[in-house]
């Protein structure tokens, strides 16, 4: 099989919000969590006019120990469109390598690596959703987040707010980790 599996498909909604290390490490230490953190480390794809980050439009190959994963994230009018498809291995260390024709997942571009992030993440189910304390590292930088992933609006930013308001969080924006890496690069 030449991409390793199928594609699927399915609708994003989170809640984001830049936090310290000293918040980071209190809620890991509460939610007791402090030894179940998984690294992940996003490669990020574009033109080499960036075409896709201009458009907003987020293309990466996530790799999670030995998996890997390509993802093509696209906003919509809630949340956003997130299409997959799993890569083998070799199929995904070809393409960081050499790039491809991101036609094979709707983008008429030929794209190739232009950034990368790792992520080192806990999650927990909370109340509607999943909530995920986030440290990343990319280019010399560290930062802290939080995202919750719900599947309702609604609920998911009721729920989100009186999460900061009981943990005495101050709402920070969380630009995209995909531009914070492109910015970032040498």
């Amino acid at each position: 099989m030449l991409w390793g599996a199928i594609m699927y498909k399915n609708k994003e909604i989170e809640f984001k919000t830049i936090i310290t290390e000293e918040q980071y490490l209190s809620l890991l230490k509460e939610f007791d969590l402090e030894n179940n953190i998984f690294s992940q480390t996003n490669h990020y794809f574009d033109t080499d006019d960036t075409k896709l980050l201009n458009d907003k439009t987020v293309l990466r190959i996530r790799q999670k120990g030995n998996n890997y994963k390509l993802t093509k994230k696209t906003r919509a009018e809630i949340g956003a469109n997130e299409e997959h498809i799993l890569l083998t291995k070799e199929k995904a260390l070809e393409l960081l390598e050499k790039g491809f024709d991101a036609d094979i997942i709707g983008l008429p571009y030929f794209v190739h690596k232009m950034a990368e992030l790792t992520t080192h993440r806990a999650s927990a189910p909370y109340k509607n959703g999943t909530i995920f304390f986030d440290k990343s590292e990319y280019y010399g930088k560290v930062d802290y987040e939080i995202e919750y992933e719900v599947d309702d609006v609604e609920s998911g930013e009721k729920d989100f707010s009186n999460f900061l308001e009981s943990h005495n969080i101050t709402y920070k924006e969380s630009i995209r980790k995909s531009k914070r890496a492109f910015d970032n690069r040498k």
